[in-house]
């Protein structure tokens, strides 16, 4: 048995025909049925049934091809690991963002690594944030962008950026009059915030404890989105990330946006990645584009 001939094996099961198996296999079609034939005699049972028109799989085929996917699955993954080692930019990186940061980062962050690494094929991952963690510990994922701090001794974690918080307020509200707010303008004020998980929770609740504001209770949103409409609809105010409020961001009419006296409440970002990563020359490489892709855009609020 080979491994060639489970990927034979592999891309008939998929296409159910010799002939379409074949050219994506690159062979002939004489050649890729003599080979199954073979892996059949060699295994002592039939894989497939052939009709004239339609292939199909045996019950010990169904099962058998499970296990052939995972062995072709684990040997690509061996041939990446050895071509990543060799030259990292052309291999793929598997990378998570959690979700108050993504949809707004991304954007400029993946054109700037693609222009960066052209070979390179990214892998994302959207999560929360401790969903994240445990799938880089895991070695699910290969780097995590991150909220400071990060409590975790086996990961390295690179700072690339502060983003500052700004105050979403209904349009009208008392705090819209100012041109900018200190902590302590929130004192008697009850935010919205993200239901739990979200790390923007737990730095918007930082801020409420310094600035003595309160959590508005019976609500938690499950986005950034959701809580744009809330206080555009009057329901109350809340913090909203720089880079989620930029321009190029559509905003809804009935909000409005304040910001803060220097230094403005923020959250730090990093790329984590564990210490003990092959990949830990290539990863510093690549913080320093998203870095530099960060501050061009808040550059430019």
């Amino acid at each position: 048995m080979n491994l060639r001939d489970l990927k034979y094996f592999v891309a008939l099961a998929d296409l159910r025909h010799f002939g379409k198996a074949a050219d994506a296999c690159f062979v002939s079609q004489p050649t890729l049925s003599t080979q199954i034939r073979k892996l059949e005699e060699e295994l002592g049972v039939t894989l497939v049934e052939r009709a004239p028109r339609k292939v199909m799989l045996t019950a010990v085929g169904q099962t058998l091809l499970q296990q052939a996917r995972r062995i072709v699955a684990d040997a690509e993954a061996m041939k990446d690991t050895a071509r990543r080692s060799r030259d990292p930019a052309a291999g793929s990186l598997r990378l998570g963002v959690f979700p108050t940061l993504a949809p707004y980062f991304l954007p400029h962050a993946v054109p700037a690594l693609r222009q960066q690494f052209p070979q390179l094929e990214l892998l994302l991952v959207e999560e929360k944030s401790d969903v994240l963690l445990q799938r880089l510990r895991e070695g699910k994922l290969d780097a995590a962008l991150l909220a400071l701090p990060i409590h975790d001794e086996q990961l390295h974690a690179q700072f690339l950026f502060e983003e500052p918080f700004l105050l979403a307020a209904p349009t009208g509200h008392p705090l819209t009059k100012l041109p900018r707010l200190s902590g302590n303008d929130l004192g008697h004020e009850t935010l919205l915030l993200l239901e739990d998980g979200h790390c923007l929770r737990d730095q918007a609740l930082d801020v409420c404890r310094l600035a003595g504001a309160q959590e508005k209770s019976g609500f938690r949103a499950t986005s950034l989105e959701t809580l744009r409409q809330m206080v555009a609809a009057g329901v109350g105010v809340t913090l909203l990330p720089q880079l989620s409020v930029h321009p190029s961001i559509a905003q809804p009419a009935g909000m409005t946006l304040v910001p803060f006296i220097d230094p403005a409440p923020s959250r730090k970002i990093a790329l984590a990645w564990r210490k003990s990563s092959a990949l830990d020359g290539f990863l510093d490489t690549v913080a320093a584009v998203l870095a530099g892709s960060a501050q061009a855009q808040l550059a430019h609020p």
